[in-house]
């Protein structure tokens, strides 16, 4: 699945942080006039195929726009290029240990006085071939990230869950000094995220993958074995042909029976050798995750009950359990009657709440739900399901469900975003009626 706004908004910060200069030229495509020294020394060390070049006269993050009609063809970074990969590694070298020594971040969505440890696994799946240094090839690598309350509650965060909340300000930070890290955080949580991974998300990781590999190499294997069998075959009957005119005297020039068979037999241990290697790609092997930093989630409701002030509803637009599981009910029962298949995903923290089926299709709708009192007037959406809205332009619905006692009214906008908020913003408050329109 790709996710452009995602990788876009990573590579433009981090590239820039390394000395890189970026500048955006047409609508999500960009001219990068030069390339610095360590990225692309770091392309060297870390072995990709591709050569990173010393500039680019377009890149894109999204695979419909390297081509524009009257500009010049755009490079696609995406995960595997060798200059996304290069940043990658020059930012977790520089700041590796600063995630293990962790930070604190203020969730402003939540207003219990609960806090949550976030915990950041890294795990990766290997197949069976053998890299250049000897070690199994890593084919799928993903940061993975769990949340643990103080009762041991674990669930995991989602894709992105850092982009919802925001560091703490200079005036919060006494307050926060003030009460401490709790106990439970402090002693190691990495053998119960660790546990919990190895039960729900490395499974998932470890099917996804294979649902991804598997159809391509089995077309890999038929095709390979089509193309090469049939030459095979062709050459074992020139092979035969040839001994025959050979023993009644008739001496091919150019060719003779032996290397007709020579021939066959090396396409035979061809066809051999890529099956060999096919199959060591179906075979894949996943490794145990480990914890590579944290964070302490620091709920808003927490900072105001230390600070004495007081949680006004309106000022979110009454967002109330109540309210949002209605809300929720309603948009699952709209989309029954539309003649799909709802799923609730809202616990998954994938950037949405509904995931519906199409039937007959198996394609996706991707439906974020805001519930609101009657005569609420702003809506906030965070980072992460912004960006989804982006990464998902045509499958993606933002509900708005009007909620009065147990009355609803639900209404659906398509495309509700127009561009990426800022890199540090958390979250974005929209005005209700301008969205309707």
């Amino acid at each position: 699945m790709q996710q452009p706004h995602y990788i876009g908004s990573f590579f433009l910060t981090a590239f820039r942080s390394l000395g890189g200069s970026i500048h955006e030229r047409e609508s999500d495509r960009y001219e990068i006039p030069h390339v610095p020294v360590v990225i692309r020394n770091r392309d060297r060390i870390i072995g990709t195929r591709e050569s990173i070049l010393k500039s680019y006269e377009r890149v894109t993050f999204n695979k419909k726009l390297i081509r524009a009609q009257g500009k010049p063809l755009a490079e696609f970074i995406c995960p595997g290029h060798p200059l996304l990969e290069s940043v990658i590694d020059l930012i977790s070298e520089r700041y590796q240990d600063l995630l293990k020594q962790g930070a604190i971040f203020i969730d402003e969505l939540d207003t219990s006085e609960k806090i949550r440890a976030l915990v950041i696994l890294e795990h990766s799946i290997s197949d069976a071939s053998i890299t250049r240094t000897g070690t199994r090839r890593i084919i799928s690598r993903r940061m993975q990230f769990v949340e643990i309350s103080e009762d041991q509650t674990i669930h995991s965060a989602g894709y992105a869950p850092y982009l919802d909340y925001r560091p703490p300000k200079e005036d919060e930070l006494p307050v926060i000094e003030s009460f401490g890290v709790p106990e439970w955080i402090a002693r190691s949580l990495e053998e119960t995220a660790s546990d919990y991974a190895i039960q729900h998300l490395v499974p998932e990781h470890l099917a996804e993958v294979k649902r991804q590999r598997e159809p391509l190499i089995d077309k890999t294997l038929q095709e390979v074995h089509n193309r090469l069998t049939r030459e095979i075959t062709y050459w074992d009957y020139r092979a035969e042909q040839l001994k025959e005119q050979e023993q009644a005297g008739r001496v091919n020039a150019k060719i003779n029976s032996a290397k007709a068979r020579a021939r066959a037999d090396e396409l035979s241990a061809r066809l051999h050798r890529r099956e060999d290697e096919l199959n060591e790609e179906r075979t894949l092997t996943p490794s145990p995750p480990v914890m590579t930093g944290g964070a302490m989630i620091i709920p808003i409701g927490l900072l105001w009950k230390f600070e004495g002030k007081t949680h006004t509803p309106n000022l979110f637009g009454c967002d109330t359990k109540r309210v949002e599981l209605l809300a929720m009910k309603a948009v699952m029962e709209y989309e029954k009657g539309l003649g799909f298949i709802p799923r609730d995903v809202s616990a998954e923290k994938v950037g949405y709440d509904i995931e519906s089926v199409i039937p007959g299709t198996g394609n996706l709708r991707f439906i974020e739900v805001k519930g609101r009192v009657k005569g609420a007037t702003t809506v906030t959406v965070t980072r992460n399901e912004i960006l989804t809205a982006l990464n998902k332009p045509d499958d993606f619905y933002l509900a708005l469900v009007e909620v009065e006692g147990e009355q609803t009214t639900v209404r659906y906008v398509q495309h509700p975003f127009k561009k990426e908020p800022d890199f540090a913003a958390t979250s974005v408050n929209y005005d209700i009626s301008e969205l309707i329109q």
